[in-house]
Protein backbone atom coordinates (compact mmCIF):
# COMPACT_ATOMS: atom_id res chain seq x y z
CA UNK A 1 0.00 0.00 0.00
CA UNK A 2 1.53 3.81 -1.47
CA UNK A 3 1.84 6.16 1.84
CA UNK A 4 0.21 9.14 1.09
CA UNK A 5 1.12 11.04 4.10
CA UNK A 6 2.91 14.49 3.41
CA UNK A 7 6.95 14.47 3.12
CA UNK A 8 7.73 14.92 6.72
CA UNK A 9 11.10 16.67 5.88
CA UNK A 10 9.46 19.22 4.24
CA UNK A 11 9.04 22.73 6.40
CA UNK A 12 5.92 24.15 8.26
CA UNK A 13 4.43 27.09 6.18
CA UNK A 14 4.81 28.92 9.42
CA UNK A 15 8.66 28.53 9.32
CA UNK A 16 8.68 28.97 5.43
CA UNK A 17 6.90 32.00 6.12
CA UNK A 18 9.08 33.65 9.16
CA UNK A 19 12.58 32.43 7.04
CA UNK A 20 11.26 34.48 3.88
CA UNK A 21 10.73 37.26 6.76
CA UNK A 22 13.25 36.90 9.30
CA UNK A 23 16.17 36.50 6.82
CA UNK A 24 16.05 39.98 5.24
CA UNK A 25 15.07 41.71 8.37
CA UNK A 26 18.43 39.77 9.94
CA UNK A 27 20.44 40.99 7.10
CA UNK A 28 19.17 44.67 7.09
CA UNK A 29 19.61 44.43 10.86
CA UNK A 30 23.12 43.56 10.30
CA UNK A 31 23.63 46.00 7.75
CA UNK A 32 21.73 48.71 10.20
CA UNK A 33 24.31 48.16 12.95
CA UNK A 34 27.43 47.90 11.29
CA UNK A 35 26.09 51.62 9.47
CA UNK A 36 25.09 52.50 13.35
CA UNK A 37 28.58 51.23 14.83
CA UNK A 38 30.58 53.43 11.98
CA UNK A 39 28.90 56.26 12.34
CA UNK A 40 29.33 56.47 16.35
CA UNK A 41 33.05 55.08 15.60
CA UNK A 42 33.83 58.33 13.85
CA UNK A 43 32.47 61.01 15.97
CA UNK A 44 33.92 58.92 18.73
CA UNK A 45 37.48 59.10 17.25
CA UNK A 46 36.59 63.09 16.21
CA UNK A 47 35.81 63.59 20.01
CA UNK A 48 39.22 61.86 21.08
CA UNK A 49 41.01 63.70 18.17
CA UNK A 50 39.74 66.83 19.69
CA UNK A 51 40.93 66.15 22.67
CA UNK A 52 44.97 64.84 21.68
CA UNK A 53 44.47 67.88 19.22
CA UNK A 54 44.20 70.39 22.40
CA UNK A 55 46.85 68.80 23.93
CA UNK A 56 49.05 69.47 21.42
CA UNK A 57 48.17 73.18 21.03
CA UNK A 58 48.48 73.33 25.11
CA UNK A 59 52.04 72.30 25.29
CA UNK A 60 52.60 74.56 21.70
CA UNK A 61 51.73 77.55 23.59
CA UNK A 62 54.00 77.03 26.47
CA UNK A 63 56.83 76.50 23.29
CA UNK A 64 58.20 79.97 23.37
CA UNK A 65 61.51 82.40 23.17
CA UNK A 66 62.91 83.31 26.10
CA UNK A 67 65.00 86.77 26.19
CA UNK A 68 68.00 85.32 24.83
CA UNK A 69 66.30 84.16 22.04
CA UNK A 70 66.23 80.44 22.73
CA UNK A 71 63.19 78.81 22.29
CA UNK A 72 62.23 76.27 25.10
CA UNK A 73 59.44 74.39 26.64
CA UNK A 74 58.65 76.94 29.38
CA UNK A 75 56.57 74.08 31.70
CA UNK A 76 58.03 72.19 34.88
CA UNK A 77 57.89 68.33 35.21
CA UNK A 78 55.24 68.98 37.75
CA UNK A 79 53.57 71.23 35.29
CA UNK A 80 53.54 69.09 32.12
CA UNK A 81 52.63 65.90 34.42
CA UNK A 82 49.37 68.00 35.28
CA UNK A 83 48.91 69.10 31.48
CA UNK A 84 49.13 65.58 29.98
CA UNK A 85 47.64 63.63 32.84
CA UNK A 86 45.40 60.91 31.63
CA UNK A 87 43.89 58.24 34.37
CA UNK A 88 43.58 55.31 31.70
CA UNK A 89 46.22 56.06 28.82
CA UNK A 90 49.92 56.60 28.53
CA UNK A 91 50.80 59.84 27.23
CA UNK A 92 53.95 61.06 25.00
CA UNK A 93 55.22 63.94 24.00
CA UNK A 94 57.46 65.60 21.93
CA UNK A 95 58.62 68.96 20.58
CA UNK A 96 61.08 69.38 17.51
CA UNK A 97 62.99 71.85 16.33
CA UNK A 98 62.69 73.17 12.46
CA UNK A 99 65.57 71.08 11.72
CA UNK A 100 64.10 68.10 13.18
CA UNK A 101 65.98 67.77 16.44
CA UNK A 102 64.42 66.98 19.19
CA UNK A 103 64.38 69.87 21.77
CA UNK A 104 61.75 68.14 24.47
CA UNK A 105 59.95 64.84 25.35
CA UNK A 106 60.99 61.73 23.70
CA UNK A 107 61.00 61.00 19.62
CA UNK A 108 57.29 59.84 18.19
CA UNK A 109 57.63 58.23 14.67
CA UNK A 110 54.25 60.06 13.86
CA UNK A 111 53.26 60.68 10.19
CA UNK A 112 54.09 64.58 9.59
CA UNK A 113 52.31 67.25 8.29
CA UNK A 114 52.36 68.23 4.67
CA UNK A 115 53.54 71.19 3.09
CA UNK A 116 50.40 73.84 4.15
CA UNK A 117 48.94 71.60 6.57
CA UNK A 118 48.33 72.94 9.72
CA UNK A 119 48.54 68.92 12.07
CA UNK A 120 48.01 65.33 10.79
CA UNK A 121 46.63 62.79 13.01
CA UNK A 122 48.01 59.06 12.46
CA UNK A 123 48.39 55.99 14.40
CA UNK A 124 51.47 54.17 15.10
CA UNK A 125 53.71 52.21 16.96
CA UNK A 126 55.72 53.61 20.03
CA UNK A 127 57.08 51.58 22.37
CA UNK A 128 55.76 48.34 21.22
CA UNK A 129 52.04 49.71 22.05
CA UNK A 130 50.03 50.97 19.07
CA UNK A 131 49.11 54.79 20.33
CA UNK A 132 47.05 57.88 18.22
CA UNK A 133 48.90 60.73 17.55
CA UNK A 134 48.63 64.60 16.32
CA UNK A 135 51.75 66.24 14.84
CA UNK A 136 51.23 70.19 15.14
CA UNK A 137 52.86 72.73 13.17
CA UNK A 138 53.92 75.77 15.96
CA UNK A 139 55.74 78.54 15.05
CA UNK A 140 57.07 80.51 17.77
CA UNK A 141 57.39 84.52 17.52
CA UNK A 142 60.80 86.27 18.81
CA UNK A 143 62.75 82.87 17.81
CA UNK A 144 66.45 83.02 16.76
CA UNK A 145 66.19 83.82 13.07
CA UNK A 146 69.07 81.16 12.60
CA UNK A 147 66.69 78.57 13.57
CA UNK A 148 63.73 79.89 12.06
CA UNK A 149 60.89 77.94 10.92
CA UNK A 150 58.11 75.51 12.05
CA UNK A 151 58.51 73.98 15.55
CA UNK A 152 56.51 70.83 15.70
CA UNK A 153 54.60 69.75 18.47
CA UNK A 154 53.58 65.84 18.81
CA UNK A 155 51.18 63.87 21.66
CA UNK A 156 50.22 60.74 21.06
CA UNK A 157 48.55 58.26 24.13
CA UNK A 158 47.41 54.77 23.72
CA UNK A 159 44.33 53.59 22.40
CA UNK A 160 42.58 51.36 25.35
CA UNK A 161 39.90 54.06 25.99
CA UNK A 162 39.02 54.28 22.41
CA UNK A 163 39.20 50.48 21.72
CA UNK A 164 37.04 50.30 25.16
CA UNK A 165 34.51 52.74 24.01
CA UNK A 166 34.06 51.14 21.04
CA UNK A 167 32.91 47.57 22.01
CA UNK A 168 31.03 49.27 24.90
CA UNK A 169 29.12 51.10 21.52
CA UNK A 170 28.77 47.87 19.45
CA UNK A 171 27.71 45.74 22.61
CA UNK A 172 24.86 48.76 22.99
CA UNK A 173 23.71 48.91 19.30
CA UNK A 174 23.79 45.46 19.22
CA UNK A 175 22.05 43.75 22.05
CA UNK A 176 18.85 45.98 22.32
CA UNK A 177 18.57 44.84 17.90
CA UNK A 178 18.98 41.21 18.68
CA UNK A 179 16.56 41.59 21.82
CA UNK A 180 14.29 43.12 19.96
CA UNK A 181 14.35 41.02 16.87
CA UNK A 182 13.94 37.95 19.03
CA UNK A 183 10.62 39.75 20.16
CA UNK A 184 9.65 40.17 16.32
CA UNK A 185 10.39 36.46 15.38
CA UNK A 186 8.49 35.35 18.36
CA UNK A 187 5.13 38.09 17.60
CA UNK A 188 5.59 37.22 14.14
CA UNK A 189 5.33 33.64 14.75
CA UNK A 190 2.96 33.75 17.12
CA UNK A 191 0.85 35.84 14.46
CA UNK A 192 1.44 33.04 11.41
CA UNK A 193 0.38 30.24 13.68
CA UNK A 194 -2.59 31.60 14.58
CA UNK A 195 -3.39 32.82 11.00
CA UNK A 196 -2.54 29.62 10.01
CA UNK A 197 -4.64 28.06 12.61
CA UNK A 198 -7.82 27.26 10.09
CA UNK A 199 -6.23 26.33 8.01
CA UNK A 200 -4.58 23.70 10.31
CA UNK A 201 -8.65 22.90 11.07
CA UNK A 202 -9.16 22.11 7.78
CA UNK A 203 -6.77 19.80 7.53
CA UNK A 204 -7.49 18.21 10.68
CA UNK A 205 -11.46 17.75 9.82
CA UNK A 206 -10.71 16.16 5.91
CA UNK A 207 -8.03 14.00 7.40
CA UNK A 208 -11.02 13.06 10.10
CA UNK A 209 -13.51 13.14 7.83
CA UNK A 210 -15.39 9.74 6.34
CA UNK A 211 -14.80 9.06 2.74
CA UNK A 212 -18.61 9.07 2.24
CA UNK A 213 -19.15 12.33 3.56
CA UNK A 214 -19.22 15.04 1.28
CA UNK A 215 -21.20 17.68 3.34
CA UNK A 216 -19.85 21.08 2.90
CA UNK A 217 -16.65 21.96 4.95
CA UNK A 218 -17.05 24.91 7.74
CA UNK A 219 -14.58 27.84 6.72
CA UNK A 220 -14.61 30.55 9.31
CA UNK A 221 -13.76 33.96 7.98
CA UNK A 222 -10.31 34.47 8.24
CA UNK A 223 -7.72 35.30 5.58
CA UNK A 224 -9.13 35.94 2.21
CA UNK A 225 -6.74 32.38 0.84
CA UNK A 226 -8.03 30.30 3.41
CA UNK A 227 -11.45 31.31 2.32
CA UNK A 228 -11.29 30.29 -1.56
CA UNK A 229 -9.33 27.18 -0.50
CA UNK A 230 -12.43 26.10 1.65
CA UNK A 231 -14.79 27.09 -1.45
CA UNK A 232 -12.93 25.34 -3.68
CA UNK A 233 -12.97 21.96 -1.48
CA UNK A 234 -16.62 22.49 -0.90
CA UNK A 235 -16.87 23.19 -4.58
CA UNK A 236 -15.16 20.00 -5.33
CA UNK A 237 -16.94 18.12 -2.31
CA UNK A 238 -20.62 19.36 -4.30
CA UNK A 239 -18.97 18.18 -8.06
CA UNK A 240 -18.20 14.87 -6.56
CA UNK A 241 -21.48 14.44 -4.25
CA UNK A 242 -22.74 15.00 -7.81
CA UNK A 243 -21.05 12.83 -9.57
CA UNK A 244 -21.43 10.20 -6.83
CA UNK A 245 -24.99 10.75 -6.75
CA UNK A 246 -25.63 10.34 -10.29
CA UNK A 247 -23.52 7.07 -10.39
CA UNK A 248 -25.64 5.89 -7.24
CA UNK A 249 -29.05 6.34 -9.06
CA UNK A 250 -27.64 5.60 -12.79
CA UNK A 251 -26.67 1.79 -10.33
CA UNK A 252 -30.22 1.91 -8.51
CA UNK A 253 -31.96 2.64 -12.07
CA UNK A 254 -29.95 0.24 -13.68
CA UNK A 255 -30.53 -2.65 -11.33
CA UNK A 256 -34.34 -2.01 -11.28
CA UNK A 257 -34.80 -1.48 -15.22
CA UNK A 258 -32.39 -4.45 -15.82
CA UNK A 259 -34.62 -6.52 -13.34
CA UNK A 260 -37.90 -7.83 -15.40
CA UNK A 261 -35.58 -7.76 -18.48
CA UNK A 262 -33.53 -10.05 -17.06
CA UNK A 263 -36.07 -12.16 -15.64
CA UNK A 264 -38.02 -12.04 -18.92
CA UNK A 265 -34.99 -13.44 -20.36
CA UNK A 266 -34.62 -16.06 -18.41
CA UNK A 267 -38.17 -17.50 -18.57
CA UNK A 268 -37.84 -17.32 -22.57
CA UNK A 269 -34.52 -19.35 -22.30
CA UNK A 270 -36.00 -22.24 -19.76
CA UNK A 271 -38.99 -22.18 -21.94
CA UNK A 272 -36.90 -22.98 -24.91
CA UNK A 273 -34.79 -25.45 -23.11
CA UNK A 274 -37.92 -27.38 -22.34
CA UNK A 275 -38.92 -27.86 -26.19
CA UNK A 276 -37.36 -29.94 -28.78
CA UNK A 277 -38.87 -28.22 -31.32
CA UNK A 278 -36.94 -25.68 -33.80
CA UNK A 279 -39.55 -23.48 -34.52
CA UNK A 280 -40.36 -22.66 -30.78
CA UNK A 281 -36.30 -21.98 -30.02
CA UNK A 282 -36.55 -20.22 -33.08
CA UNK A 283 -39.32 -18.04 -31.39
CA UNK A 284 -37.87 -18.13 -28.15
CA UNK A 285 -34.42 -16.60 -29.66
CA UNK A 286 -36.43 -13.71 -31.39
CA UNK A 287 -38.13 -13.26 -28.07
CA UNK A 288 -34.91 -13.24 -26.93
CA UNK A 289 -33.23 -10.80 -29.47
CA UNK A 290 -36.01 -8.00 -28.79
CA UNK A 291 -35.72 -8.15 -24.59
CA UNK A 292 -32.22 -7.79 -25.06
CA UNK A 293 -32.67 -4.70 -27.69
CA UNK A 294 -34.97 -2.93 -25.32
CA UNK A 295 -33.07 -3.53 -22.22
CA UNK A 296 -29.67 -2.65 -24.48
CA UNK A 297 -31.82 0.70 -25.30
CA UNK A 298 -32.97 1.70 -21.56
CA UNK A 299 -29.00 1.38 -20.38
CA UNK A 300 -28.04 3.94 -23.11
CA UNK A 301 -31.03 6.18 -21.67
CA UNK A 302 -29.95 5.77 -18.14
CA UNK A 303 -26.02 6.40 -18.79
CA UNK A 304 -27.04 9.23 -21.01
CA UNK A 305 -29.01 10.87 -18.41
CA UNK A 306 -26.21 9.53 -15.60
CA UNK A 307 -23.67 11.53 -17.89
CA UNK A 308 -25.82 14.73 -17.83
CA UNK A 309 -26.50 15.20 -14.35
CA UNK A 310 -22.83 14.80 -13.43
CA UNK A 311 -21.72 17.77 -16.26
CA UNK A 312 -23.73 20.33 -14.62
CA UNK A 313 -21.27 23.32 -15.56
CA UNK A 314 -21.52 24.76 -18.41
CA UNK A 315 -20.10 23.06 -21.80
CA UNK A 316 -17.44 24.68 -24.05
CA UNK A 317 -19.51 25.09 -27.12
CA UNK A 318 -18.24 25.43 -30.49
CA UNK A 319 -19.50 25.99 -33.91
CA UNK A 320 -21.48 22.92 -35.18
CA UNK A 321 -23.12 22.14 -38.20
CA UNK A 322 -26.96 21.58 -37.40
CA UNK A 323 -27.83 20.58 -41.26
CA UNK A 324 -25.01 18.12 -41.21
CA UNK A 325 -26.13 16.45 -38.25
CA UNK A 326 -29.88 16.39 -38.98
CA UNK A 327 -28.93 14.83 -42.37
CA UNK A 328 -26.63 11.86 -40.02
CA UNK A 329 -29.71 11.49 -37.83
CA UNK A 330 -31.90 11.00 -40.74
CA UNK A 331 -30.07 8.12 -41.81
CA UNK A 332 -29.03 6.17 -38.76
CA UNK A 333 -32.88 5.74 -38.20
CA UNK A 334 -34.06 5.72 -41.88
CA UNK A 335 -33.91 1.72 -41.84
CA UNK A 336 -35.92 1.48 -38.77
CA UNK A 337 -38.42 4.40 -40.02
CA UNK A 338 -38.94 1.53 -43.23
CA UNK A 339 -39.28 -1.37 -41.26
CA UNK A 340 -42.54 0.38 -39.57
CA UNK A 341 -43.62 1.94 -42.46
CA UNK A 342 -43.20 5.49 -41.40
CA UNK A 343 -42.11 8.24 -43.82
CA UNK A 344 -38.87 9.76 -41.91
CA UNK A 345 -37.48 12.99 -43.68
CA UNK A 346 -36.25 16.49 -43.09
CA UNK A 347 -37.31 20.18 -44.16
CA UNK A 348 -35.74 23.52 -44.50
CA UNK A 349 -32.06 21.72 -45.80
CA UNK A 350 -32.40 22.52 -49.45
CA UNK A 351 -35.34 25.15 -49.91
CA UNK A 352 -34.52 27.86 -51.28
CA UNK A 353 -31.24 29.73 -51.13
CA UNK A 354 -28.52 28.35 -49.14
CA UNK A 355 -28.54 29.37 -45.58
CA UNK A 356 -26.02 29.14 -42.71
CA UNK A 357 -27.12 26.39 -40.15
CA UNK A 358 -24.12 26.61 -37.93
CA UNK A 359 -24.76 27.04 -33.95
CA UNK A 360 -22.94 27.25 -30.94
CA UNK A 361 -23.72 24.12 -28.99
CA UNK A 362 -21.98 20.80 -28.03
CA UNK A 363 -22.32 17.91 -31.26
CA UNK A 364 -23.01 15.04 -28.94
CA UNK A 365 -25.85 16.52 -27.12
CA UNK A 366 -27.57 18.01 -30.28
CA UNK A 367 -27.18 14.01 -31.69
CA UNK A 368 -28.61 12.95 -28.30
CA UNK A 369 -31.54 15.41 -28.58
CA UNK A 370 -32.25 13.89 -32.29
CA UNK A 371 -31.90 10.73 -31.80
CA UNK A 372 -33.98 10.38 -28.61
CA UNK A 373 -37.08 12.49 -30.37
CA UNK A 374 -36.90 10.65 -33.43
CA UNK A 375 -37.09 7.61 -31.64
CA UNK A 376 -39.95 8.75 -29.51
CA UNK A 377 -41.90 9.82 -32.58
CA UNK A 378 -40.71 6.02 -34.19
CA UNK A 379 -42.42 4.32 -31.08
CA UNK A 380 -45.71 6.49 -30.28
CA UNK A 381 -45.92 8.86 -33.95
CA UNK A 382 -48.13 8.42 -36.91
CA UNK A 383 -46.62 7.53 -40.55
CA UNK A 384 -44.92 10.80 -41.28
CA UNK A 385 -41.82 11.63 -39.13
CA UNK A 386 -40.77 15.60 -39.76
CA UNK A 387 -37.15 17.08 -38.77
CA UNK A 388 -37.49 20.70 -39.05
CA UNK A 389 -34.80 23.29 -39.63
CA UNK A 390 -35.00 26.72 -39.72
CA UNK A 391 -32.50 29.42 -39.56
CA UNK A 392 -33.48 32.78 -38.61
CA UNK A 393 -30.67 35.19 -39.47
CA UNK A 394 -32.09 38.75 -38.09
CA UNK A 395 -32.61 36.89 -34.62
CA UNK A 396 -29.11 35.23 -34.71
CA UNK A 397 -30.63 31.54 -33.66
CA UNK A 398 -31.98 28.26 -35.15
CA UNK A 399 -34.67 26.35 -34.85
CA UNK A 400 -34.67 22.54 -34.31
CA UNK A 401 -37.79 20.35 -34.37
CA UNK A 402 -39.18 17.04 -34.49
CA UNK A 403 -42.96 17.10 -35.13
CA UNK A 404 -44.79 13.65 -36.58
CA UNK A 405 -48.54 12.80 -37.52
CA UNK A 406 -49.65 10.84 -34.35
CA UNK A 407 -52.16 11.51 -31.68
CA UNK A 408 -50.00 13.93 -29.91
CA UNK A 409 -49.88 14.66 -26.62
CA UNK A 410 -52.70 16.68 -24.16
CA UNK A 411 -51.35 19.95 -23.06
CA UNK A 412 -51.92 18.85 -19.74
CA UNK A 413 -49.61 16.03 -19.44
CA UNK A 414 -46.80 17.78 -21.88
CA UNK A 415 -44.80 18.84 -18.64
CA UNK A 416 -45.40 16.27 -16.78
CA UNK A 417 -43.81 13.53 -19.57
CA UNK A 418 -40.29 15.68 -19.46
CA UNK A 419 -39.55 14.50 -16.05
CA UNK A 420 -37.85 11.11 -15.62
CA UNK A 421 -39.73 7.83 -15.15
CA UNK A 422 -43.35 9.72 -16.71
CA UNK A 423 -45.23 7.78 -19.57
CA UNK A 424 -48.15 9.18 -21.31
CA UNK A 425 -50.95 7.22 -22.18
CA UNK A 426 -49.69 4.93 -25.25
CA UNK A 427 -46.63 4.11 -23.62
CA UNK A 428 -47.91 1.97 -21.00
CA UNK A 429 -50.52 0.66 -23.25
CA UNK A 430 -47.43 -0.41 -25.68
CA UNK A 431 -45.44 -1.31 -23.09
CA UNK A 432 -42.36 0.14 -24.38
CA UNK A 433 -39.53 2.56 -23.10
CA UNK A 434 -39.30 3.54 -19.34
CA UNK A 435 -40.34 7.53 -19.76
CA UNK A 436 -36.62 8.61 -20.29
CA UNK A 437 -36.95 9.84 -23.94
CA UNK A 438 -38.21 13.28 -23.44
CA UNK A 439 -36.34 13.69 -19.70
CA UNK A 440 -32.96 13.22 -21.53
CA UNK A 441 -34.21 15.58 -24.30
CA UNK A 442 -34.87 18.25 -21.70
CA UNK A 443 -32.00 18.01 -19.90
CA UNK A 444 -29.91 18.26 -23.03
CA UNK A 445 -31.36 21.60 -24.12
CA UNK A 446 -31.40 22.64 -20.67
CA UNK A 447 -27.38 22.05 -20.79
CA UNK A 448 -27.34 23.93 -23.72
CA UNK A 449 -29.02 27.00 -22.54
CA UNK A 450 -32.31 26.53 -24.88
CA UNK A 451 -35.78 25.92 -23.96
CA UNK A 452 -38.02 23.02 -25.09
CA UNK A 453 -40.94 23.58 -26.40
CA UNK A 454 -44.14 20.74 -26.84
CA UNK A 455 -46.56 21.63 -28.78
CA UNK A 456 -49.16 20.28 -31.36
CA UNK A 457 -47.97 20.18 -35.01
CA UNK A 458 -51.01 20.49 -36.86
CA UNK A 459 -53.77 23.38 -36.08
CA UNK A 460 -56.23 20.85 -35.42
CA UNK A 461 -54.29 20.06 -32.32
CA UNK A 462 -53.24 16.58 -33.73
CA UNK A 463 -49.63 15.07 -33.40
CA UNK A 464 -46.32 16.31 -31.74
CA UNK A 465 -44.09 18.84 -32.31
CA UNK A 466 -41.08 18.88 -29.67
CA UNK A 467 -38.42 21.99 -30.62
CA UNK A 468 -35.58 24.34 -29.25
CA UNK A 469 -33.95 26.99 -30.50
CA UNK A 470 -29.99 27.72 -30.60
CA UNK A 471 -27.91 30.67 -31.04
CA UNK A 472 -25.97 31.05 -34.44
CA UNK A 473 -22.03 30.93 -34.59
CA UNK A 474 -20.94 34.45 -35.03
CA UNK A 475 -19.90 34.66 -38.54
CA UNK A 476 -15.86 35.68 -39.08
CA UNK A 477 -15.02 39.02 -40.18
CA UNK A 478 -13.61 39.17 -43.65
CA UNK A 479 -10.49 40.12 -43.72
CA UNK A 480 -9.49 43.54 -46.05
Amino acid sequence: MTDRRPDRTAPALSTRVLRHVMLPLALMWLAGTLVTFGVASFFTQQAFDRALLDDAYSIASNVRAGPDGKVALQLSPRELTAALFDQAETVFYAVLRPDGSLLSGYAIGAVQPAPGEAYRFSEVEHQGRLVRAVVLRHQVDGADAARGGDYRVMVAHTTITRGALAKRVLLYATLPQVLLLALLALWLWRGVARDLAPLVSLHDTLEKRDASDLSPVAVPPTAREIERLGQAVNALFGRLDGSVRAQREFAGNVAHELRTPLAGIRALVEYGLHHASPEVWREQLQRIGASEARASHRVDQLLALALADENDAVLQRESVRLDVLVQEAVLRHLAKADARGVDLGARGLDEGEPRDFTVLADAALVEGILDNLIDNALRYGGRTITVELEADAKGGTCALAVADDGPGIPEADRRALMQRWAQGPDGHRLGQGAGLGLAIVARYAQLLSARLVLESATPQGTGLRVGLRLGLAPQPVASR
